[in-house]
């Protein structure tokens, strides 16, 4: 009968590969519970490789359960070649359980697994051949409208199968939407400029004006009672820290930002997973003094507005807009929704635009939030605005009672 090894055994095997050679591998084990009565679909999973890689150089990793394997990334957060997190998304069952076995190598030997996001950066390019840059940095001083159209699509691109998003490369940072009528990749194709012909074939299109507004969970500074732009800056850069396929990550970085008087240095990080329409929103400012208030918020659309604020700090919109002022024969349905972290949410208020939330930073300098958006135009998706609040106030109850995960 073959011996059966328990996992301390294989993890010494793997260590005793470092003086041979040969790869040398670490076997992390990650369960995951659901605590609700809901199962819970494409839960995002991160493993945080400096506390669990012993100071193994990951350049490869394998993620198995119940002998299959699950597409994972390792993705370098800080630029210095090493990577930082190991992220992948499981499947639980409603107050179940589910074990994932991790092999982490130090043998660069690339997996290869379905892309399921996408995430770029272009440069405006007159002969339409658009280059794909990893990060861009303009100087403070740069013309606002030069920058805007230096970029195709006017700032960095992400999308999953549901949804697609863009942020402007301007001072107003503004998230604009994309709203899919299949559940598929689109942005390689359409680029958030659907022509007719595509239109036609089944693409989705931009779907949202902002206008005036916060748009979908813009982040804003606050001052004389509204929302204010990222105005004056030492410097402005956009960068794709990860590409998928499990996840995009876009970040968003103001250097020397003059506010109400103080230099602030702000990253905002924006995350989205497979199997996902709402994005993570993590914002790190440095400088702000402990009284200084933001905000970000959800609009109101256009026409046929409807919309919610609850103290708990769940948000919600209805309605409709025209998306493109050239074409106003061309209308779309949009639902948004804004979730805030309870640690920087100072007050919710109303204005002719938006359902605002102030904030300010929590003990760690980080201001988070949750955004997640809709299109009436998807085929299997939320039709009318009972439906989307629904489903915000269930998506609120997930975020409020996460999985436990344990890594051993």
């Amino acid at each position: 009968m073959a011996m059966r090894l328990p996992l301390s055994a294989w993890f010494l095997i793997g260590l005793s590969c470092a003086g041979t050679g040969q790869a040398r591998e670490i076997i992390r084990e990650v369960r995951i519970s659901n605590p609700t009565r809901m199962a819970r679909k494409a839960y995002p999973v991160v493993v945080d490789l400096h506390r669990h890689a012993d100071g193994l150089h990951v350049r490869s990793a394998k993620v198995v359960c119940d002998g299959r394997e699950i597409p994972s990334q390792a993705d370098d957060l800080n630029g210095d070649f090493r990577a930082d997190e190991l992220a992948f998304t499981a499947d639980i069952p409603a107050q179940g359980e589910a074990v994932y076995h991790i092999t982490l190598s130090d043998a660069d030997a690339p997996r290869s697994y379905p892309r399921e996001t996408r995430a770029y950066l272009k440069l405006h390019d007159e002969k339409g051949k658009h280059p794909e840059v990893k990060s861009i940095t303009y100087p403070g001083n740069a013309d606002l409208l030069d920058m805007y159209n230096s970029i195709y699509g006017h700032g960095a691109v992400f999308e999953s199968r549901l949804a697609a998003f863009r942020i402007y490369m301007d001072n107003r940072q503004s998230i604009d939407l994309y709203g899919k009528t299949s559940y598929r990749l689109e942005m390689d194709s359409t680029g958030f400029y659907t022509t007719p012909e595509q239109l036609a074939q089944g693409y989705g299109c931009d779907i949202l004006w902002a206008g005036q507004s916060v748009g979908a969970g813009s982040f804003r500074g606050y001052q004389n009672d509204k929302p204010c732009y990222i105005d004056t800056v030492a410097w402005r850069r956009q960068t794709i820290l990860a590409n998928g396929p499990v996840r995009t990550v876009v970040e968003v970085a103001d250097g020397g930002w003059i506010y109400h008087g103080q230099t602030l240095h702000m990253t905002q990080r924006y995350t989205l997973y497979t199997g996902h329409r709402d994005v993570e929103v993590d914002i790190r400012i440095d400088g702000a003094s402990p009284d200084a208030t933001f905000c970000t918020g959800i609009q109101k659309l256009e026409r046929h507005s409807t919309g919610f604020m609850q103290e708990n700090g769940l948000c919600g919109s209805w309605g409709n807009n025209v998306p493109e002022k050239s074409a106003p024969e061309h209308d779309e349905w949009v639902g948004l929704g804004l979730y805030t972290d309870k640690a920087c949410r100072k007050e919710i208020k109303e204005d002719e635009f938006n359902y605002l939330t102030l904030l300010g930073t929590d003990a760690d300098k980080h201001i988070r939030y949750y955004i997640t958006v809709c299109a009436r135009r998807e085929k299997d998706g939320f039709k009318n605005s009972k439906a989307w609040f629904d489903h915000l106030r269930l998506w609120k109850t997930e975020l409020d009672n996460p999985c436990t995960v344990s890594i051993r």
